[in-house]
């Protein structure tokens, strides 16, 4: 049987967006940081400088703007975003934040398996 701090773990968890911010530093060369995990689904707080490098990711990722604002590019689109927005890439696909201000900051979640979730037809 589960401890009791372990089955609170599993149970429920709250990160405050002050927690977030505080587990990155605004010097750190390092831009994301793992802030919580639980069966697939992985949680990252975000924060780009200049300019977004990332790469592809292996699975299904959502964002959620934290704050800022600036532009999603996936798919050849281009969109605007601002905070309280969500966006989604699916697995595989090339995305970047470009025109972004410079406080922005995104929960990301990864979830599902590798290569991401059966895709369902429309």
């Amino acid at each position: 049987m589960p401890s009791p701090s372990t089955q609170a773990a599993t149970q429920g968890k709250h990160i405050s967006l002050a927690e977030a911010l505080s587990s990155l530093s605004e010097t750190s060369t390092t831009r994301s940081v793992e802030l919580f995990r639980h069966g697939t689904l992985l949680v990252k707080w975000y924060a780009p400088r200049g300019t977004d490098l990332q790469q592809p990711h292996s699975r299904d990722e959502v964002y959620v703007v934290a704050r800022g604002s600036g532009d999603f590019v996936h798919s050849g689109s281009r969109v605007r975003f601002a905070a309280g927005d969500f966006l989604f890439a699916a697995a595989n696909v090339v995305h970047r934040f470009e025109n972004f201000t410079g406080d922005l900051g995104l929960w990301v979640l990864f979830y599902g398996p590798e290569g991401g979730e059966l895709r369902e037809p429309s």
